[in-house]
């Protein structure tokens, strides 16, 4: 239904909803109309263009009543109909707004926890944070699953041996994306993180055949800018700290990417033909368990974990715990709005919460900035800006 306001245009529109809602019925409409109870049809119409749920339900009960008399079954159930369609859209309208700021607010909030485990703490074992967190994960999903509270859909190897290149990428980037955040301050990881809206974009151009428009190539142009230029006046530029940023954004683009275009498949590898959002964390977190286990054998990280003295520290564990809890709404949060949305948007997202954690990055953790350095991460927070606008504008 269409929401314009003109008077002849809202008549017309109203009464091909009510005929498509009664189809094949549409003699019960006629009736009705011919009844002189066109006026609460109206009514309720006027309602839903106000997009008000609490008046809608309202007025369907008075009206319904009021016309009890004289509506059948069939026609009353016109209101039903007309409703649930609205309340429908509206759900459409608001579900990638909620699911973009749940995203912002958990990975804004993970970021500056991670930062102050791996630096504050000077934590050198990033896959070992990785793992502890995956584990507060699986153990909470499992508790919540073994209670009755959420439903997970069996495990089978057919399903595994599907999610294993999404799961390989989603270790890798946050592995890359904990080593980055030990050695770069958080304002600078934020601006680099852009790159990846560039990567993305190109994939979904060779992946999905999904153009992007001049504003968007424009602003893209814009972060590759500010990276630079924020790299170059970075007084604590840290050369391994970025090829691990570098990596990451290659893993992160590479993650949304696989990650919708093997969903439909992944679906269709379980037993009952779908796939939950909680299947999904639970999925990617339980699957990352060995391989991390493997990584930390591999880099010696279980030893350095034994001997250090921060693991003794119950101020650690508390930021280390609480990482992990904002590890598992990350993942819903993230698959949520990857669904809501899309690749590039879902990367994209990220302009909304950059400023605010740029912000609280340089002052919580005191880093050197530079006139220049500043006005590169500012100039890379316009750009995405500019981007996600561009964005909504070509959609």
């Amino acid at each position: 239904m269409s929401l314009d306001h003109s008077p002849t245009g809202s008549l017309i529109e109203y009464n091909d909803d009510i005929e498509e809602a009664m189809s094949p019925n549409q003699s019960v409409a006629a009736v009705a109309v011919k009844d002189g109870d066109a006026s609460v049809y109206k009514i309720i119409h006027g309602f839903l263009k106000q997009k008000n749920n609490s008046i809608i339900r309202v007025a369907a009960s008075v009206a319904k009543k009021a016309a009890s008399n004289k509506l059948s079954r069939k026609t009353s159930d016109v209101f039903d109909t007309l409703i649930q369609q609205q309340q429908s859209k509206l759900g459409n309208k608001t579900g990638p707004l909620l699911s973009g700021i749940s995203y912002c607010i958990a990975s804004c909030s993970m970021i500056l926890l991670n930062k102050v485990v791996l630096s504050s703490y000077n934590f050198n074992a990033g896959v070992s944070l990785m793992l502890y967190q995956n584990l507060i994960s699986v153990a909470i999903l499992l508790s919540l699953e073994f209670f009755s509270v959420i439903s997970t859909e069996q495990l089978t190897w057919k399903l595994i041996k599907v999610w294993i290149p999404v799961n390989l990428i989603f270790v890798g980037m946050l592995v890359t994306g904990m080593y980055s955040l030990k050695y770069i301050n958080v304002a600078m990881v934020t601006i680099l993180k852009n790159m990846t809206n560039i990567l993305t974009a190109l994939g979904e151009i060779y992946v999905f055949r999904k153009g992007q428009n001049k504003q968007v190539w424009a602003a893209l142009f814009m972060m590759i800018i500010s990276a630079v230029c924020g790299g170059m006046t970075d007084l604590s530029f840290h050369l391994i700290g970025y090829i691990w940023q570098i990596l990451n954004c290659f893993l992160t683009a590479a993650y949304s990417l696989t990650l919708r275009r093997l969903m439909d498949t992944a679906k269709q590898s379980t037993k009952s033909g779908s796939l939950n959002e909680v299947s999904m964390v639970l999925l990617n977190n339980a699957l990352s368990i060995p391989f991390a286990v493997i990584l930390i054998v591999v880099f010696n990280e279980w030893e350095y974990v034994y001997q250090t003295e921060v693991i003794r520290e119950p101020m650690f564990w508390l930021f280390a715990t609480a990482s992990g809890l904002l590890g598992l709404a990350i993942s819903f949060s993230s698959v949520w709005f990857l669904q809501e949305t899309g690749p590039t948007t879902y990367s994209l997202v990220g302009s909304l919460n950059k400023i605010p954690i740029s912000v609280a990055g340089v002052i919580l953790f005191n880093v050197p900035v530079s006139m220049e350095n500043l006005f590169s991460i500012v100039f890379g927070l316009f750009a995405g800006i500019f981007f996600a606008k561009a964005k909504m504008s070509k959609s």
